[in-house]
């Protein structure tokens, strides 16, 4: 596939916007339609972003850091944009697709790149049934919350709960339970790619529970079903020496 065509989009900072304006007087900005690749300027909760807004437009991104951490973007630079782009490595997401039932009976779908999270909305712990594919394999969990990260995602929220690093051809997805009271020594789950994950609220009225999906939030629901959808691929590039495959893991080995 041809990568001449470029659009760039950036974060509203000052710093991404100062280097959008310095791109865009080296480069054509063919605007998104035309473009063959979108090269995104940020960080990773903006990569985000860029992913959802733009995946029905089935083009490529090229994130250039321009945040915090980076982890989904590349190293940036104003020079050889071009050649960076025919050399680089294409790696395909799946996301999580979240059906959420809310306390009224309104079902609300959204889409997850990272990770679909249950939190407690008060100071009571949540109660939460789980079950895989239609059978249950936790009764009740008494916890602060439960998620379920793509191996993308496993090393964002995922990992800062304790959950595992999951590689990224692996067709695993992690359910990790964040502060766990009940069962104690219930550490979370490693599931195939094709599992159907659905979380039940136990006492929701008195215990009320929210769900997040990326950064879509419902609250007071009562049901969440989670399920990869392999037909949808989001598509990232990344240099050679920097692709994703590695620094997942890499990730496993920092002290």
């Amino acid at each position: 596939m041809a990568r001449e065509q470029i659009t760039f989009m950036a974060s509203e900072t000052p710093q991404a916007d100062a280097a959008l304006v310095e791109l865009r007087g080296r480069y054509d900005d063919v605007g998104l339609e035309r473009a063959d690749v979108i090269v995104a300027l940020g960080g990773d909760g903006f990569m985000l972003s860029v992913l959802h807004e733009t995946r029905h437009l089935n083009r490529p991104i090229y994130g250039m850091n321009q945040g915090t951490v980076g982890f989904l973007m590349n190293s940036f630079s104003m020079e050889n944009l071009v050649a960076r782009l025919q050399a680089a490595e294409l790696a395909v997401l799946h996301p999580l697709e979240m059906t959420a039932i809310d306390a009224a009976g309104v079902a609300h779908q959204a889409i997850a790149i990272n990770e679909v999270s249950v939190f407690r909305e008060t100071r009571q712990a949540a109660k939460i049934r789980i079950s895989i594919d239609n059978q249950v394999r936790l009764e009740e969990l008494v916890c602060d919350g439960v998620l379920v990260a793509t191996p993308a995602g496993s090393t964002a929220y995922n990992l800062s709960a304790h959950g595992p690093i999951l590689p990224l051809e692996a067709e695993i997805l992690a359910l990790t339970p964040i502060s766990a009271f009940r069962p104690r020594r219930w550490r979370g789950a490693l599931l195939p790619s094709t599992a159907r994950v659905r979380f039940d609220v136990l006492d929701p009225e008195k215990r009320p529970v929210s769900v997040v999906a990326d950064n879509q939030e419902i609250r007071n629901v009562v049901q969440i079903e989670v399920v990869e959808d392999p037909a949808a691929e989001l598509q990232l590039l990344f240099d050679p020496e920097h692709n994703l495959e590695e620094r997942i893991l890499n990730e496993q080995f920092i002290p």
